[in-house]
């Protein structure tokens, strides 16, 4: 986690020293959950990859860690647990598809 340092100028924000921390706070998590998007995405597309190959053993492996990755984003809240489960759920499906 990025540290934060409140001597940091902000500007165009109101004076007041809690406000500007609460900038550079959202600032650091803002690019913490976009690292983390890219990452599930990420994962994601390796696994929808090779169920397009039909390479069984490949997407199972691939699944579980797209499993994984959107589990890790529904506790990091990036995801919310339906949109999670939906998610899952369309990926087992698909793996179960593959002879």
């Amino acid at each position: 986690m990025p540290e934060i340092v409140i001597s940091e100028e902000v500007f165009g924000l109101p004076n007041i020293k809690s406000a500007k921390k609460r900038v550079l706070v959202n600032k650091a998590k803002a690019l913490q959950n976009k690292a983390a998007r890219s990452a599930l995405k990420t994962e994601i597309k390796k696994f929808e990859a090779a169920v397009a190959e039909g390479n069984r053993s490949e997407a199972e492996g691939a699944y579980k860690v797209a499993v994984k990755a959107v589990d890790k984003a529904v506790g990091h809240g990036i995801l919310h647990k339906n949109n999670a489960a939906h998610k899952k759920s369309g990926m087992t499906l698909k793996l179960n598809k593959l002879a």
